[in-house]
């Protein structure tokens, strides 16, 4: 592997071969990574593991133009074959902790069983991993019979699923959009996008696509970063669910203009989502908690909380 050309090393990646597959051509750097996960890990600062992530995958975008401006060049191809590497080690080993810390199964796959399986899917997704709008009634009515519920989370948010919307949910947030223009940030699948616009709404969702190895970008995804699309689109509501914590692309939303509306499906920890010194440093938009809108966004586990930002 370490005398194959970076492209087909590359290819190679793509096919998301698994932890142990790449530690068996890289051993040095799986340990390198262990170390690094195994450090934010034990001094309790889990927060932190996103904002490490994102550092990998910029590194990695900032090689992979060098590369291709450089026409091939033999030197740079080898450091972005090493830091695609690392950056997909760290993904997998980060999704292999938060795995093990929730549901305390350390090796070997964590499933559901036949029949918590089945209900799940059908409760949750319209196929695979599409979501689909979720009846508030089924759930109340199903979920509590789940005795395998607390392993939902730990398994589809390595894909980039950090809730599900119910129906109701959709519902009041189009009557609140109303027939204003609508830009989703941060959108990932574009899930929320998607309902929105069956419900009659006036939305684009946008994303920077840096999250390539948890989502799969469909592609009415436009791929633009935050404060391109809010400049390009000029939009009257934002929306943006489950932001990054400590994230730098919220600010820009404050400084835009046209907006008079944001709404952030989000956590009550602090720690978990959103950038929460932006929310308090900026004096333009008076944010409360619709907590009505809260306990629509599932499952209840998750403590969401669905933050209302108006101009002033």
């Amino acid at each position: 592997m370490k005398n194959e050309q970076p492209e087909n090393v590359l290819k190679w990646l793509r096919s998301e071969p698994s932890l142990d597959e790449l530690g068996t051509h890289f051993p040095q750097l799986r340990e390198v990574v262990r170390c690094e996960v195994a450090e934010i890990v034990g001094r309790g600062a889990t927060e932190e593991l996103p904002a490490y992530l994102k550092r990998m995958l910029h590194a990695e975008q900032l090689l992979k133009k060098k590369y291709h401006g450089s026409r091939g060049d033999r030197k740079v191809g080898t450091a972005l074959v090493l830091q695609a590497m690392h950056t997909r080690m760290a993904h997998l080993t980060i999704k292999q902790h938060l795995i093990a810390e929730a549901t305390g199964i350390e090796k070997g796959k964590v499933r559901f069983n036949l029949l918590n399986g089945y209900v799940a899917q059908k409760l949750l997704f319209a196929n695979a991993l599409e979501r689909k709008p979720v009846s508030m009634f089924l759930f109340r009515l199903l979920w509590p019979l789940l005795w395998q519920r607390r392993l939902l989370m730990p398994l589809v948010q390595p894909e980039g699923i950090y809730c599900f919307y119910s129906r109701q949910l959709v519902s009041k947030l189009a009557a609140l959009i109303g027939r204003q223009t609508c830009l989703e940030i941060a959108a990932g699948d574009g899930t929320l996008t998607r309902f929105l616009l069956d419900s009659g709404v006036r939305i684009t969702a946008t994303d920077d696509y840096s999250w390539k190895y948890e989502v799969k970008y469909p592609e009415f995804v436009v791929r633009k970063e935050a404060r391109e699309a809010l400049r390009d689109y000029a939009p009257e509501v934002v929306l943006c669910s489950w932001p990054p914590a400590g994230n730098i692309f919220e600010q820009q939303v404050f400084r835009t203009k046209s907006v008079k509306l944001y709404i952030v499906i989000s956590s009550r920890h602090r720690f978990a989502a959103g950038n929460w010194e932006d929310y308090l440093d900026q004096s333009l938009f008076e944010c409360v908690e619709d907590e009505a809108l809260s306990r629509l966004v599932l499952p209840p586990e998750l403590d969401a909380a669905v933050y209302v930002f108006r101009r002033r």
